[in-house]
C-alpha cells in the first residue's frame, strides 16, 4: 500500500473517522476513467464503497461549509457527486433543495450522469449561466413585467454597431480584442465609467485608449436598450439585481435550495461570487471544490481569491485535500509536481503535492525540431506508432496554445492518414448525420414491431446496428480520411454507447437508449469518436487521455509573447500544468528552432522546463536556442538522409518569414503559407491555379480523400504564385512536406511547366 498522506483533521482538532478496514489504495476504481454505466449502489453506504479515505471523508461531510482542494486526477467530481448522493440515499438532503453549479454544459451533463447512476435523480446540475437563467425567466414577468428579453447569441455584430456608433474603426482582431474587454467589465461589474480605473487597478494589457473603449462599452449598452436584447452576461447582472432588489424573490430561492455545490471555485468571477452570495443568504451549507493552481481564465475575470480566501471568510470550514492521483503515471506526476515547484505567488504558495497512484509507466518524451512543419510531421509518425501498438486514437491529443496552431497539425494528420476531431467545433449532435441517426433510432423506437429491418435481432446492439447501417454505419470503417470517415466516426460513436449501455443494464429497450440520447443531447454529453484530438491548453480544461503531445513549447508561445507581468507568466505555468497533468500514460513535450523550414534557428524551449527536461540546469534559460544536450531527442524534421532539395532545405539560414509584398513579419498560420498577408494584393496565375485544383480533384478521387489532404487552397495559391521552376523552389514553399513533395512533386512541377500529361496516384 503506498505511503498516505497526512490524515484529514475536522476543524476542532478531533481526527478524521477512520476508513472500513477493508479498503485499500490499490482496490479504489478510478476516479476519472470508469465503467460509463456502472450498476447503481443498493444502499447509501454502498455510495461510498471504492472512496479512498480522504474522498470518503468529502462525502461524509454533509453539514457547515466545506472547502475540497483537489489537485489534478484525483477524483474531485468522484468525491463531491457521492457526496450529494450519499446525503440523497441516506434522507439527509432532498434532491430538489440541492443546487450544483459548474462551469460547463458538459460538466453539468457529466455531474448529472453520474448523480443518476447513484440513484439520485432530481439533483440540480447546472452552469452558473443556465441556473441564473432559469431563475430569470420564471421570476421577470413578476419582477419587472412581460417577456424577458431576448438574448443575443453573438455579440460581436453589437460591438461593431457600438464602433460604427461611435466613429471608432476596428480591424477583426480588435473587434474580438474589445468585445473581450466588455466580457471581463460585466463578470468584474465594472460600468463604463468606471472602466480606465479598474483596467488601470488590475493591470489589464488592454487594445486600445481606456477612454475610448470606455465610450464603446457605453454605446454598446445603450444600443442593447434600444433594441430590447440581453447579452450572456446580463443573465448574471439581472438576477443579482433581482435578488438584491426583491427580498420576496430572494427569499423564494433560498427556501428552495438549502444546499450548494460549486465545482472548479478557482474559476469564480466576482459576479459569480456575488450571485451564490444572494442564493446562500445568511446560512453556510456550501461545499466548494478546487485547485488554485488550475487557474487559467483569469483574462475572462476568474480568480482564485475566492477559494483561497474561504477559510478566511468561514472559520469552521472543513478542509479536506485530495491529492491521490489516479490518473496519471509516477514520471508524468512527478514532471507536474517539478513545473509547480518553480512557481511564484499566491496560488503556489497553496499548491497540492500530487502522489501518483499507478504503476510506473515511460518517461516524458522531450524533442527538439528544426521548424513547425516538422514539429507537427514528427508528431504524426509517433501518433501512427501508437496506434500501431494498440492505443485508440480517442485516447491521443495534441495541445497547443493558440487555435492558429491547429492548422499545421491537421495537415501533418491528414498526411499520414490518423483521423482527428477538432474540439471546440461542430457538437457532436448537431452533426447532420447524428440527427439523422437520432431521428432513425427515434422512430424504430416506436415502430419497430412493423419493422423487417428488426425482425432478426433481439438485442439492443444489434438492434442499433441494423438501423444506423441503413445511414452509413458498416462493420468495418472506410478507408482514408475526409467526410466519409467522420460520418462513419459519429455513427460508430452512438454504435459503442449502445453497447456499453445494454452492457449495463441489459434490460434496456430501443426506447431507453433514445431517452438516454435525449439526456445526453441536452447535457451536449457526446460519445467517444474515434479519433486523434486537437485542442488548445484552455480548451483542453476537465479532459484527459492516454497520450498527449504538448507542441510548441518554445519561449514567445509557452509563455506567450504578450504575457508580461509576473502574474501573467505564472498564469502561463499554470496552463502547461494543466496541459501535462492531461496525461495519463505517454506525455511528449516538443519545440521548434525556427518556424518556418529554412528559418532563422534562434528560439530556445520553454523557461518553464528548465531544470526539468534532461540535460537543463538552473543557468539553462541563459543558454543560447540550441537546447540541452543529452536526453533531449532531435527531431529529423521529415528529412531522412535524402540528399533532395526538400532536405537541404532545412540547413540554410534564412531571415523570419516576411510578406513579399509589403515586408511585414508574417506569424499567421495561413499567411506564412502565402508568404504574404491575406491583405496584400496577389499576383497568382489564375490559369495554373485552376489546373492546379482540377489536378487536385483528380488525385482526391483517386486517394479517396478530401481535396485539403492532397494540398490546402492556400498552398495552392502560393504554388500558382510562385510558379516554381525547380525542386528547390517547390520545397521553400510552405506546406509542401516532405512527403508531399515525394508523392505529387513532379505533377506539380509539370503543372507549373505547362505540360499537358501528369501522372496520377495509381502511377507510382
Amino acid at each position: 500500500m503506498p505511503a498516505l498522506v497526512r490524515p484529514v483533521t475536522h476543524p476542532c482538532g478531533q481526527p478524521a473517522h477512520p476508513p472500513p478496514a477493508t479498503w485499500q489504495a490499490g482496490w479504489v476504481t478510478s476516479a476519472t476513467h470508469s465503467t460509463l454505466f456502472p450498476q447503481v449502489p443498493d444502499s447509501p453506504d454502498a455510495v461510498l464503497d471504492g472512496l479512498d479515505p480522504e474522498q470518503r471523508e468529502v462525502a461524509t461531510a454533509l453539514h457547515g461549509p466545506v472547502c475540497v482542494l483537489a489537485g489534478a486526477g484525483t477524483g474531485k467530481t468522484r468525491a463531491i457527486t457521492h457526496r450529494i448522493a450519499y446525503g440523497v440515499r441516506a434522507g439527509m438532503l432532498q434532491p430538489a433543495s440541492v443546487l450544483a453549479v459548474t462551469f460547463t454544459n458538459r460538466a453539468a451533463g457529466e455531474m448529472r450522469g453520474r448523480l443518476r447512476q447513484l440513484g439520485a435523480s432530481g439533483v440540480q446540475a447546472r452552469t452558473f449561466h443556465s441556473a441564473a437563467l432559469r431563475q430569470l425567466q420564471f421570476f421577470w414577468p413578476k419582477a419587472v413585467g412581460g417577456p424577458l428579453p431576448r438574448i443575443v447569441d453573438r455579440k460581436i455584430k453589437l460591438v461593431a454597431d457600438a464602433a460604427a456608433a461611435c466613429r471608432i474603426r476596428l480591424d477583426r482582431n480588435e473587434l474580438r480584442d474589445l468585445t473581450s474587454e466588455i466580457e471581463w467589465s460585466k463578470v468584474t461589474q465594472t460600468v463604463p465609467s468606471d472602466y480606465a480605473a479598474a483596467a488601470a487597478k488590475s493591470g489589464r494589457d488592454i487594445p486600445r485608449d481606456p477612454a475610448e473603449i470606455a465610450q464603446l462599452y457605453a454605446a454598446y449598452e445603450d444600443l442593447k436598450r434600444d433594441r430590447a436584447v440581453i447579452d450572456f452576461e446580463d443573465v448574471l447582472l439581472l438576477a443579482v439585481g433581482i435578488l438584491q432588489d426583491r427580498h420576496d424573490i430572494a427569499e423564494q430561492v433560498r427556501s428552495q435550495y438549502q444546499h450548494f455545490v460549486v465545482d472548479e471555485y478557482q474559476d469564480v468571477s466576482p459576479l459569480q461570487q456575488r450571485l451564490l452570495e444572494l442564493w446562500l443568504g445568511d446560512r453556510d451549507n456550501l461545499c466548494v471544490v478546487g485547485d488554485a493552481s488550475q487557474t487559467i481564465y483569469s483574462f475572462t475575470g476568474a480568480t482564485p481569491d475566492h477559494l483561497l480566501n474561504f477559510r478566511a471568510r468561514h472559520p469552521g470550514a472543513t478542509v479536506v485535500k485530495l491529492v491521490r492521483d489516479y490518473r496519471s503515471t509516477p514520471q508524468v506526476v512527478h514532471l507536474a509536481n517539478g513545473l509547480l515547484s518553480q512557481a511564484r505567488g499566491r496560488a503556489a504558495d497553496h499548491r497540492l503535492e500530487l502522489i501518483s497512484q499507478r504503476d510506473p509507466g515511460t518517461e516524458p518524451v522531450y524533442t527538439e525540431y528544426a521548424d513547425e512543419p516538422a514539429e507537427a510531421e514528427g508528431a504524426a509518425r509517433r501518433i501512427r506508432a501508437l496506434l500501431a501498438d494498440g492505443v485508440p486514437a480517442s485516447e491521443i491529443a495534441i495541445l497547443f496554445r493558440t487555435n492558429s496552431q491547429s492548422e499545421i497539425y491537421e495537415q501533418a494528420l491528414a498526411d499520414a492518414g490518423v483521423p482527428y476531431q477538432l474540439r471546440g467545433a461542430e457538437r457532436f449532435f448537431e452533426r447532420t448525420e447524428v440527427r439523422e441517426a437520432g431521428a432513425a433510432l427515434r422512430g424504430a423506437a416506436r415502430f419497430g414491431g412493423n419493422d423487417a429491418l428488426l425482425d432478426d435481432v433481439v438485442d439492443l446492439p444489434s438492434q442499433v446496428r441494423a438501423v444506423l447501417s441503413t445511414k452509413g454505419w458498416t462493420s468495418e470503417p472506410p478507408a482514408g480520411s475526409g467526410a466519409v470517415r467522420d460520418r462513419w466516426e459519429s455513427l460508430a460513436a452512438l454504435v459503442r454507447l449502445a453497447e456499453d449501455f445494454s452492457r449495463s443494464r441489459p434490460e434496456a429497450t430501443l426506447a431507453d437508449l433514445v431517452a438516454e440520447l435525449d439526456e445526453r443531447a441536452n447535457a451536449q454529453h457526446a460519445p467517444t469518436v474515434e479519433g486523434v484530438t486537437l485542442a488548445s491548453l484552455h480548451a483542453a480544461k476537465g479532459l484527459e487521455w492516454d497520450a498527449v503531445f504538448l507542441v510548441g513549447l518554445a519561449e514567445g508561445m509557452m509563455p506567450i509573447t504578450y504575457a508580461k507581468t509576473d502574474e501573467q507568466i505564472e498564469e502561463e505555468r499554470r496552463l502547461l500544468y494543466v496541459g501535462v497533468t492531461r496525461a495519463r500514460v505517454h506525455l511528449s513535450l516538443s519545440w521548434a528552432l525556427s518556424r518556418s523550414p529554412g528559418g532563422r534557428p534562434n528560439r530556445r524551449p520553454s523557461r518553464f522546463l528548465d531544470g526539468l527536461r534532461p540535460g537543463s540546469g538552473a543557468g539553462a534559460a541563459a543558454r543560447a536556442a540550441g537546447g540541452g544536450p543529452g536526453g533531449v531527442e532531435r527531431g529529423s524534421g521529415g528529412v531522412e538522409g535524402t540528399g533532395t532539395a526538400v532536405g537541404r532545405r532545412q540547413r540554410k539560414s534564412r531571415a523570419p518569414a516576411r510578406c513579399r509584398v509589403c515586408g511585414r513579419t508574417l506569424t499567421d498560420a495561413g499567411e506564412l503559407k502565402l508568404l504574404r498577408c491575406e491583405d496584400c494584393p496577389s499576383d497568382m496565375d489564375e490559369g495554373l491555379y485552376e489546373r492546379l485544383r482540377e489536378w487536385r480533384s483528380g488525385q482526391a478521387r483517386d486517394l479517396g480523400q478530401p481535396a485539403y489532404c492532397v494540398f490546402t487552397d492556400k498552398t495552392l495559391i502560393a504554388i500558382a504564385e510562385a510558379v516554381p521552376d525547380d525542386e528547390g523552389e517547390l520545397a521553400r514553399i510552405p506546406g509542401v512536406g516532405v512527403r508531399k513533395f515525394h508523392r505529387f512533386g513532379a505533377d506539380v512541377l509539370a503543372i507549373c511547366a505547362g505540360q499537358e500529361r501528369v501522372r496520377g496516384a495509381d502511377d507510382e
